[in-house]
């Protein structure tokens, strides 16, 4: 399992981050572990879900991907 902090532009309330949890909520094989505005941790199968996965989820929420760290 890989753990990852996923930067995110254009948050700005708790219905925001609602709307993010609930995408990525939606991924297989990836579990979350926290989301703030600004900001998601991931944990996930490295083998199973692509960066680009969660970039789409995020995208889908009305937000961008900044960063993966």
């Amino acid at each position: 399992m890989t753990t990852q902090t996923i930067r995110i532009e254009g948050m700005t309330c708790n219905h925001c981050v609602m709307s993010v949890r609930r995408q990525l909520a939606g991924i297989d094989h990836l579990e979350v572990e926290d989301v703030q505005i600004g900001s998601a941790i991931v944990s996930y199968d490295e083998d199973k879900v692509e960066t680009e996965d969660i970039d789409s989820a995020v995208k889908t929420a009305g937000f961008a991907v900044t960063a993966h760290e």
